[in-house]
This record gives structure tokens, sequence and C-alpha cells, in this order.
């Protein structure tokens, strides 16, 4: 970092912009394998908090590489600085005092770590949509598997490139078993309870 640069701490606190949503900023960040259902169920979970008069964000991973990360690839530095501008990004809006919703495959142990020690611990969430491999390949709604396979699309994650499992996530939604509707009751019932912590 340029140590010319000097933090500019702001008059407004994050505390205030949450007390005046009336709600606790969180980041409820989804991670899990390409059409495992993570967009699905992030859009379903922000309408689900909109309805109930809170103010969210919500981060796709697939739009930001349209934007914010259009300059980024596929390789494992890249995918690196992807998570770190979405961490970042995400921080900026919790400070804002919103409920910020993500849906990154993220597939390395280290970068959800790393990007839970940028937003901070106390107000990451995070949420393994437990899908297999195979049931992912099935649905395919992209069509990405299918080239992946066929060699035209290389460093895909669960097929020439790995998708680390998280070992304590907050939430574990298992979609083959859960509907749409069960899977973000669950999410919506524990910020609920970590809003009265």
């Amino acid at each position: 970092m340029n140590k010319d640069l000097v933090f500019h701490a702001t008059a407004v606190s994050t505390s205030a912009r949450a007390q005046l949503k009336g709600q606790k900023p969180a980041v409820i960040w989804l991670t899990g394998l390409s059409g495992a259902g993570k967009s699905t169920i992030a859009n379903a979970l922000e309408q689900a908090l909109v309805a109930k008069g809170r103010h969210t964000f919500l981060l796709d991973g697939d739009n930001l590489r349209m934007g914010l990360c259009k300059d980024l690839g596929f390789e494992d530095a890249d995918r690196v600085e992807n998570i770190r501008r979405v961490a970042e990004v995400s921080k900026l809006l919790v400070d804002a005092g919103l409920i910020v919703i993500t849906a990154f495959i993220s597939p390395f142990h280290r970068d959800r770590a790393m990007a839970r020690e940028v937003i901070g611990s106390d107000v990451f969430v995070e949420v393994f949509i437990d899908t297999s491999l195979e049931e992912c390949e099935r649905r395919d709604p992209k069509g990405l598997y299918c080239k992946a396979r066929a060699g035209q699309i290389k460093n895909f994650t669960g097929i020439d490139s790995a998708y680390e499992i998280p070992v304590k996530p907050n939430i574990r939604i298992h979609t083959v078993e859960e509907d749409l509707a069960v899977s973000v009751e669950r999410v919506l019932a524990y910020l609920d309870q970590r809003s009265t912590q």
C-alpha cells in the first residue's frame, strides 16, 4: 500500500447508517459449484428480505464479471483478485448499512477466508449451496459443463479446477432435498436469530 495514503474517517458511522435503516448489516456469502442454485437462492432471498422491509444489494458473479471484473479471466490468480474485489465492494455496502447477498463459486478456502477477513467475521455469513457435481452437471443451466467436458472451457470448477468444500459454513443448503422456499426461510431464520444477539 502507498505509504502516502491516509485513511479518512467519515463522520457518519456504519452503526448510524444501519440504525437509520433499522437493520443489522450482513454479507450472505453463497458459495457452491456452477449450477448449484446460488443465483436462484440469492434472488429469492433478496425478494424475501425486501418484502420484510430490509435494505439489500445483490452481487452476482456473472454480473460483476461483465463490469467491475471484466478484465479478469479464470486462472487461479484472476479468481483470487475477483473475490478480493467482491469482498471490498461488499465491505463498502455493509458500511452503508445494507444486507449484501453475494453469489460466487469462490472455490478456494483461502479466498473465502480472505473475504471474511476483509468484510469482518462479525457480519460475514457463509452459506454453502451443497449440490453434488453430478446434479450440477445434470442441470447444466448454461451448458458450461458440456463445454468443459468437451475441452472448450479451461479451468472450470469441478472439472479441471478444484472446489474446496467449506469446512464449517454458517448454513449448509441441500438443494436436492430442500425446495427454494425452505432454503430461503432457513437463511431468514438465521438472520433473525443473529439480529437478536
